[in-house]
């Protein structure tokens, strides 16, 4: 078992896996815009392994670049499918290795989350775990109902709940949170009757009223991730947020794992970005609240401060243009693309910055 934090390890590990498959690659996407990943997995077809993606139905803003992908993918030999659109959304991120080896991913695979984003991933070879996730694979790319076979995965909204509830209530002495937006009346009351008990309960993301006397802080950097680790060695690890819409009507996914190695390193992650983080305080009178004006001003301020170089969203933008040596460069073309990235860059900066303005101004 292996965890992978980012910013930090980058993609490296994720296109080393791919480039030693020998039978098969089962991905699921949401969101990609790593050219590096798209190329291994096109190398991975063209050298006869079974690269088979199952790519959402849809996400916020970005199913046109979906459908690029999924046709990009096609033409390369890659076995595509969609999910189905029963739920809210297919949210869920993982890969599987030749059926031995799961990268179970709290990130996207995209420079924004890769690169610019607090988040993790786990690298495991345990057979309960590879097997239930070539389960859920074929069901969802099947359309079928998954029937958990065992209970080693987290499965939203399967059994995510009831996990993730006994998770928090196992808590003897300590339990620390990474989530971006903790508001399930649930498990928020679970967490502040373990906080009643004693229990340090410390959360770096947000949580909605109703959770006043838990610890919180805001992350130091943009937060793409949902963890927990129970006691100094039981970890959670995942796509889904303690969020009613992503416990019950969404598909994500997660794993609870028993390692000592694994809780020593993210906890001392989330001791370094506990240290660096901003206390958040109790949400004050609404009357004391900024005008709507100042809000957008400081979400634009913010926005310039987080959003990352978009020199670097250009370089790969134009990457991305020219995918095969030798391949002519058509200005269209490339003026398309880096439009389509820059876009997309500047709209998930301004959605970010201006949760924070409307945050900071509401205490």
């Amino acid at each position: 078992m292996k965890l992978l934090t980012q910013p930090g390890a980058g993609s490296t590990d994720l296109v080393e896996a791919i480039n030693r498959a020998g039978e098969s690659i089962e991905v699921v996407i949401f969101r990609f815009d790593r050219r590096e990943i798209e190329a291994a997995l096109k190398a991975a077809a063209a050298r006869g392994v079974f690269v088979h993606a199952l790519v959402t139905y849809r996400n916020r803003g970005g199913e046109k670049s979906l459908r690029k992908l999924e046709m990009r993918l096609l033409e390369a030999g890659v076995t595509v499918a969609r999910t189905a659109d029963d739920l809210l959304r297919y949210h869920d991120k993982f890969m599987i290795i030749d059926r031995r080896e799961l990268f179970l991913l709290a990130f996207n695979f995209t420079a924004l989350d890769i690169d610019h984003s607090r988040s993790f991933a786990l690298i495991l070879q345990d057979p309960r775990f590879v097997q239930e996730a070539v389960n859920l694979f074929e069901a969802d790319c099947t359309r079928q109902p998954f029937t958990p076979k065992t209970e080693s995965l987290v499965v939203s909204p399967v059994n995510a709940r009831r996990q993730l509830a006994e998770f928090i209530e196992g808590t003897r002495q300590e339990l620390l949170i990474y989530d971006p937006k903790v508001s399930d009346s649930q498990m928020i009351r679970l967490l502040n009757q373990q906080n009643s008990k004693g229990v340090h309960v410390r959360v770096i993301g947000r949580v909605s009223k109703g959770g006043g006397d838990l610890r919180v802080r805001k992350s130091p950097m943009r937060l793409h991730c949902r963890a927990m680790v129970r006691d100094g060695r039981d970890v959670f690890l995942g796509s889904q947020s303690l969020r009613e819409e992503e416990l019950d009507e969404r598909r994500e996914v997660g794993v609870i794992v028993t390692d000592s190695a694994v809780a020593d390193q993210l906890r001392s992650k989330f001791e370094e970005d506990w240290t660096s983080a901003q206390d958040r305080t109790a949400p004050q009178d609404t009357s004391r609240r900024v005008p709507a004006g100042k809000v957008v001003k400081k979400a634009v301020k913010a926005m310039v401060k987080e959003l990352p170089p978009l020199t670097e969203v250009v370089k790969e933008a134009v990457q991305r243009a020219v995918e095969d040596p030798g391949k002519t460069l058509s200005p269209e073309e490339v003026k398309a693309t880096v439009k389509e990235a820059v876009k997309d860059a500047v709209k998930e900066g301004v959605k970010e910055a201006v949760k924070d303005a409307v945050e900071q101004t509401a205490r």
